[in-house]
Parts: structure tokens; sequence; C-alpha cells
């Protein structure tokens, strides 16, 4: 068994105007066993302004947000450039480039995906998510988004989508955080 915690499904969306993300609290440690059930895998950033959210290591994660709320004070809030610094260190930096985890950021204009193989990429759609249950996340968000157009805000989707990879995946739990700009 991996002697590693992880830490799996978030999804964002950006529609009518408002954008919302949302974590499942289930952390697994190895592939056997929950350790957690509440842990809180969205937050808020600079004064409340830019959402952030992780699937992989903890540990990791963590000192991921770190560093990009360390480059947002540094770029004054600037999400793009942020993000394309984070990634810059994070692929070139020797410690940074063994982290494993991925980063969901997002303010009221953007919705951007960070890796540490220096990728930075914003969805056509306006939608992302990552982790053990994004595919499934991903796939509801889609359809909800397509099929119930303004009858779901923004919040009402990321949850939905979230409880329907809940269904799916071992990985992901209903027990949901989310975060409305």
């Amino acid at each position: 068994m991996s002697s590693s915690f992880h830490a799996t499904t978030i999804f964002a969306i950006h529609h009518n105007g408002k954008c919302a993300m949302a974590g499942d609290g289930q952390v697994t440690f190895g592939n056997a066993v929950i350790m957690k059930h509440s842990a809180r895998k969205v937050r808020r950033l600079y004064n409340g302004k830019v959402v952030a959210g992780f699937a992989g290591s903890v540990a990791d994660a963590f000192t991921l947000f770190e560093k990009f709320e360390g480059r947002l004070e540094e770029y004054n809030g600037n999400l793009q450039r942020a993000a394309v610094e984070l990634a810059k260190e994070w692929r070139s930096d020797k410690v940074l480039r063994q982290l494993e985890a991925m980063l969901i950021v997002m303010n009221e204009d953007s919705l951007l995906l960070i890796s540490g193989t220096g990728e930075v990429i914003e969805p056509d759609d306006g939608i992302l998510a990552i982790g053990s249950g994004g595919n499934y996340a991903l796939s509801a968000g889609r359809a909800l988004k397509r099929y119930a157009g303004d009858h779901l805000t923004a919040k009402e989707i990321a949850k939905s989508a979230l409880e329907i990879a809940g269904e799916i995946c071992v990985y992901t739990n209903n027990n949901i955080i989310v975060e409305e700009l």
C-alpha cells in the first residue's frame, strides 16, 4: 500500500456571469483507506477574490497554495500572471518538480488549470475538473450546463456535478464544499 495521502475531485465552472468551484471532502491513504471525510480542498485566496482547489497529495497541494498565493500578492491579484509564474517555477525547480498535485484557480474573469509540467490551461467551455472523479464530474457538469441552460446557477451545477461523480468514483464522497464568486 502506498504511504501517501491523496485528495481527489475538484470541479469549477463559469456560467451566466457567475463562477463556482466545488470539492469533495475525502482524503484517502494509499488505495484502500479513507482517512478523512471532511477535508477542505477548495479555498478562497487573495482577499476572497480568487478561489483555488487541489487534487493530489495533500502536503504538496498546501505547498502549491502557499506558492500561488505568494505569486498573487506579488502580481497584485493578476490571476494569469501568477499562474504562469507558478507553473514556470513548479516545472523548473528541482524540489517543486517532485510535487504530485494539480490546481484549478479562478476569479470572476478567468478559470485556469495549473500543472507541474508547466501547463496553464484555460478551458474553451468554462468548465474544468481534476482528480480521480474529475472525468465523471466534467461529463456531468457539461451535460448540466448544456441542457439546463439558465435554469441552474453555477453553484448548483458545481454541486450537482460533484454529487454525480461521488455516486460513481470510490475516491469521491458527497461531503461537498462549494465556493462561489
